[in-house]
């Protein structure tokens, strides 16, 4: 029997990691092609096509499709047989992969995991520790699943103890409805019932790895409990209208995995997890011969689309902003903008306000700016800045109306909808709501032409930075009425 070495176990953790941060998996990209070829609203149709071209130029250039890297989900299941000569813990080993992945040079990924988090939440600079499951199963080789987790998908997941009479349907598609589009849809919805509340969590997260296969099942029908539940969930949510982006459309969920395990008589545990736009994961056998080897999807998955170079929307000047372009453009327009524009996220957004409370300067002049919800990624030999894809907005609402009453700022640009205290500041104001598309964060950075960092540098990728733009594509996401397409498009394509 051969031995299955630590080494051979971190290298390929390490070398997933890396082949996730830039490959979806090839199931996914046919059954997103199906989306888009299938949707028939304008809006979500944009973004879809976004998503796609994005994905493609990510495997082609080896760089992140999505600017946050995640965190690293490691599901390791050691058969009861394997041979092993390791010395240290899975945690210890887990960690060392993934402290090798994301500080790779050659494609450096976005550190996102903090440390202390009652405390001072100091970003451990490495993204470890890595977040394990691990289990002791029959046989002799190890089977690992490897998956990188965005924190808008996260902050998503929901649970409940349903009472065992109660529908676990209905609960599902109320509760994705209030979810709002901070998951970045279209993706994956992972359903655990049973067990405890631990068990019930883990299965959903578990689940999520499955193969899409959706389609098979409709086309044979459902022979279990389990089977019969996802096919009434995923045309109870599709019939939601929430779309891509929450734009409003005909595809908000491309699958759902359900997993269920026996529970107390007296509860029905319930899990919810999302996987989102940037579905990424891989899942490989070590059996002693070696480490890994890991097969990308063929290109030929991907659609061509003829007009990659003609972006088409409205041409926005932000150097010049014309305020009564403001007042002309509505929900749902795709805008392209040009110039110079602030980014910020919510430690910026916090420091900027403290300083607006306490009577002092901002660090930079936003009268009449744009400011980009985005945390990218490092730059390269030869790049610019990272992908750079936008961060969830409403993180940002409690520090909007104090920003635009004191700052002059006229564009916010981000991604899922805002609440509704952004959206009567916005209309005080007469600001915008701009959304770029979560998921494309490689697209996104080829639009930009220039960044440097000019306030709050300690704060890392939560630094601001002054970035020059040409044609960077956007949705209008809450007008200067404000009016908002995350209400009006659901709407619309409620069926």
């Amino acid at each position: 029997m051969h031995i299955i070495r630590e080494a051979d176990l971190i290298d390929s953790i390490a070398d997933a990691l890396q082949f996730i941060s830039y490959y979806h998996p090839g199931d996914f990209v046919t059954a997103l092609t199906a989306a888009y070829e299938g949707e028939s609203s304008a809006a979500a149709r944009n973004a879809i096509r976004q998503i796609l071209v994005n994905s493609r130029m990510a495997a082609i250039g080896h760089r992140p499709m999505c600017q946050d890297t995640g965190s690293a989900n490691i599901f390791i299941d050691v058969g009861v047989e394997a041979r092993t000569d390791w010395k240290r813990s899975l945690q210890e080993m887990a960690d060392e992969a993934t402290r090798r992945a994301y500080r790779l040079n050659a494609n450096p990924l976005r550190a996102s995991i903090v440390s202390d988090p009652l405390g001072m939440r100091k970003n451990t600079g490495d993204n470890t520790p890595a977040m394990l499951q691990t289990q002791l199963v029959a046989g002799d080789e190890v089977s690992v699943t490897v998956s990188a987790k965005g924190g808008g998908s996260e902050n998503k997941a929901r649970f409940t103890v349903l009472n065992p009479s109660d529908s676990v349907a209905d609960w599902v598609v109320e509760t994705v409805k209030k979810l709002g589009a901070g998951w970045c849809p279209p993706g994956i919805l992972g359903i655990g019932v049973g067990g405890t509340v631990d068990k019930a969590m883990v299965m959903a997260k578990r689940v999520l790895n499955d193969p899409i296969d959706i389609f098979e099942l409709k086309a044979r029908g459902a022979a279990t409990a389990e089977e019969a539940l996802r096919l009434e969930l995923f045309d109870k949510i599709n019939a939601l209208g929430i779309g891509a982006q929450g734009l409003g459309g005909l595809v908000t969920v491309l699958d759902v995995k359900v997993e269920t395990f026996p529970t107390h008589a007296a509860s029905l545990p319930v899990a919810l997890i999302p996987n989102c736009a940037a579905t990424r994961h891989v899942h490989f056998v070590l059996d002693g011969s070696g480490p890994a080897r890991l097969v990308p999807p063929p290109l030929s998955l991907w659609p061509k689309f003829n007009d990659l170079d003609r972006p088409m929307g409205r041409p926005i000047d932000l150097d010049n902003l014309d305020a009564e372009v403001l007042t002309e453009v509505r929900p749902g327009e795709v805008l392209l903008l040009s110039g110079t524009l602030f980014t910020g996220r919510d430690a910026a957004h916090k420091r900027m306000v403290q300083a607006i409370s306490n009577g002092q300067p901002l660090p930079v002049d936003l009268a009449g700016r744009a400011i980009y919800y985005v945390g990218p990624v490092d730059a390269v030999d030869g790049e610019v800045i990272g992908p750079a894809g936008p961060t969830t907005s409403t993180r940002m609402d409690m520090f909007t109306p104090p920003l635009l009453a004191a700052s002059g700022l006229k564009i916010m640009i981000g991604k899922a909808e805002r609440g509704q205290v952004a959206i009567d500041a916005i209309r005080e104001h007469g600001a915008l709501y701009l959304v770029a598309v979560g998921g494309a964060a490689y697209l996104v950075a080829k639009a930009i032409k220039a960044a440097k960092v000019i306030a709050y540098e300690d704060l890392g990728m939560e630094a601001i930075y002054q970035i020059e733009v040409r044609d960077m594509p956007v949705i209008v996401g809450v007008d200067s009425r404000g009016n908002s397409i995350h209400e009006i498009g659901p709407r619309q394509w409620a069926r």
